[in-house]
């Protein structure tokens, strides 16, 4: 079998794989790079509501949480408190802030809720789980350089490798360079 014909079929066979792969660790990728305009893993969502106010500064923290949960109709556990001020109070939940102003009445109510699809791409991009997936990612890595080398030499002539090939593939290089040159 001519090595040309081999390249083909191990290009084709693995890249059907990496295909798969690639998707998901790009699609994650573009959501880690944005990471600062927006959380991938999480959606937090804000609302304010008003309870009625008291005046009385001197109560205890126990007394002002105790009040708080009462006028929002509080049911799940709550973990902790915190009171930041007299008239203020910090409640966390699970998933959940609440914080309270009981002199003006003020109050805002912070969730966070998973992004489920994003978040589970983004486990397995950043390598959490450890164990055999860094094996799976190893080697759907050193499938890409395969791909990526079986790849420059699928096509023969002027458009192949020795022809326009091969000055893509200098400009592919001279990518990365650039940008280290800009930033480091």
């Amino acid at each position: 079998m001519k090595w040309r014909r081999v390249v083909r079929i191990f290009h084709r066979d693995v890249g059907y794989v990496a295909a798969a792969l690639t998707v998901i660790f790009s699609i994650s990728g573009i959501a880690v790079n944005h990471i600062d305009d927006w959380n991938p893993n999480y959606v937090v969502e804000t609302d304010t509501l008003k309870i009625a106010p008291i005046a009385d500064s001197i109560l205890t923290a126990e007394k002002v949480r105790t009040y708080v949960v009462s006028q929002l109709n509080i049911t799940d556990s709550i973990k902790s408190h915190f009171r930041p001020s007299p008239n203020e109070i910090d409640l966390f939940l699970e998933r959940k802030t609440i914080s309270a102003n009981v002199r003006t009445g003020l109050v805002s109510v912070e969730t966070i809720n998973n992004r489920k699809v994003f978040k589970k791409m983004n486990f397995l991009h950043l390598n959490t789980p450890k164990k055999l997936w860094t094996w799976v990612s190893d080697i759907f890595a050193a499938s890409l350089i395969l791909l990526a080398i079986t790849g420059l030499f699928m096509i023969k002539g002027k458009k192949g490798f020795n022809g326009r090939g091969k000055w893509l593939f200098i400009l592919g290089m001279l990518i990365p360079i650039f940008f280290l040159f800009i930033y480091y």
